[in-house]
């Protein structure tokens, strides 16, 4: 099914009901609807970006207070692991305040990759630009995902960053397939772009082929300090929209509500559950911003009778469940 930003425009535009419907009866065809997989992500090497992404609280051209750090050694990185493990989560995530990794520092992260492996847990990272072999690299140490956010529509998109363009970040996930690995990739929403943009981005990573395994969909966290950190709020029936037609358009995806659910509801979260958001980052803190305490993620899912699923069971289309609803009604459709 192709799907053009005119066409995700009018699933936007669907009755609210009609759209969460749509949403929620893809989500079943294709996975466990009272399943959740959670992830862990750890900065493994905070602050001192080069890059001017308006968002980043990590930019050294932005003043937010937020030091230069070294990159962690294998031993930190291990026992946030043991943690995250215990806490329920069954993917890793580590991410790198880099344009893109030096050789010397892909070394050390290839040893925490195979040793996050030998605990049982999926690998991700987020290290930033690829060069040429450096994603055979990770691939060969152990890596799941690797994380590379196209972060909006490309229209949209120089507003918010000047330091790397969306080829470049196309680029790298062409690297990334070449070398096998499954690919996270997402975006950014509340940034001050509009409806066009959203349906933009989500039009974009439905035409990455195979599209992403993983989705994430973040919700600014406005950080003082930055040029984002006094845009508009996102109405929380848009998020919950964003979170129903990436569903829709990207069928055999994990979607995952990602950075912002520090600052919502128990109840714009079930939403979101329901139109087919089926992943989340847990952890007190995503990078260098707040999120949500484990045990309030799990009195919520207790609340719902959502259970978290195992790490072999968290890769796309893997989870479907024997007892998932096959056929059902169809709703309007606005992707064609």
């Amino acid at each position: 099914m192709a799907h053009t930003a005119r066409t995700i425009e009018e699933l936007f535009e669907l009755p609210f009901f009609d759209l969460l419907f749509e949403a929620h009866s893809t989500h079943r065809r294709h996975f466990n609807a009272n399943e959740i997989q959670i992830s862990t992500l750890l900065s493994i090497k905070t602050g001192g970006c080069p890059e001017d992404c308006g968002y980043c609280p990590q930019s050294r051209r932005h003043h937010t207070g937020v030091e230069d750090e070294d990159l962690l050694s294998v031993d930190e990185v291990v026992a946030a692991a043991r943690r995250a493990k215990a806490s329920g989560a069954g993917r890793f995530c580590m991410g790198a305040a880099w344009r893109g990794p030096k050789e010397r520092d892909l070394k050390r992260v290839a040893e925490m990759i195979a040793a996050i492996r030998d605990l049982g847990l999926e690998t991700c990272a987020t290290l930033g630009l690829l060069r040429e072999g450096q994603a055979e690299q990770l691939a060969q140490a152990g890596l799941d995902y690797y994380n590379h956010n196209l972060d909006t529509s490309r229209e949209f998109y120089g507003e918010v960053i000047g330091t790397r363009t969306y080829d470049d970040r196309l680029e790298t996930l062409a690297r990334v397939r070449k070398a096998g690995l499954k690919v996270c990739c997402g975006g950014i929403v509340g940034m001050g772009e509009d409806r066009r943009d959203r349906a933009g981005l989500i039009a974009q990573l439905a035409a990455l082929d195979p599209p992403p395994e993983s989705v994430p969909i973040n919700l600014l966290v406005r950080v003082p300090g930055t040029p984002l950190g006094e845009a508009a709020g996102l109405e929380p029936f848009e998020f919950v929209r964003t979170i129903a037609v990436a569903r829709i358009c990207l069928p055999h995806s994990r979607v995952r509500i990602a950075a912002g659910r520090e600052g919502m509801s128990e109840e714009l979260q079930a939403l979101c559950y329901f139109a087919g958001a089926n992943s989340i980052f847990a952890g007190e803190v995503l990078l260098t911003t707040p999120n949500p305490k484990a045990a309030a993620d799990q009195a919520l899912f207790a609340k719902l009778g959502l259970k978290t699923c195992a790490p072999a069971a968290s890769e796309t289309g893997g989870a479907r469940d024997p007892g998932a609803i096959r056929d059902v009604d169809s709703a309007p459709r606005g992707c064609a």
